[in-house]
């Protein structure tokens, strides 16, 4: 599979899993034992795992929206950058209570890598301090 095919996959996942919440599509997406380098130590392996993280997510913003600003690709490779927005609704995050809810945007940079045309790893950096402090909680 080429560049172009591995982008359209992650755009995809973006778009249909993250952005509106239609975990059935991991299936197609995702190896089975898909590895979430970003999520919590017991939730980093398995198709299941990428769901309970994508709800969570989705339970805590719900009408979040993923804003691409780059992608880039290099063999099985695709670097995406942008923003995450939405209104928070949930009262904690990792353990951090977030006295306040609405509208946050945070920068993020997913990485994945593919295999056979599906998501076999992802990374991501985001500014978890930026979203604390547009919530109050620091």
């Amino acid at each position: 599979m080429g560049v172009d095919e591995n982008k359209a996959v992650v755009r995809r996942f973006l778009d249909e899993v993250v952005g509106r919440g239609d975990t059935s599509a991991a299936d197609e997406l995702c190896t089975a034992d898909v590895v979430n380098h970003a999520a919590a130590p017991d939730r980093q392996h398995g198709i299941e795992n990428i769901k309970a993280v994508v709800a969570f997510s989705r339970n805590a913003q719900p009408d979040q929206q993923w804003v691409e600003q780059h992608i880039l690709g290099d063999g099985d490779l695709v670097v995406v950058y942008g923003r995450r927005e939405g209104t928070w609704q949930a009262p904690s995050f990792r353990g951090v209570d977030t006295p306040s809810s609405g509208r946050v945007s945070v920068e993020l940079a997913h990485l994945f890598r593919l295999h056979d045309s599906k998501i076999a790893e992802h990374w991501a950096v985001r500014d978890d301090l930026g979203m604390m402090q547009q919530l109050g909680a620091i």
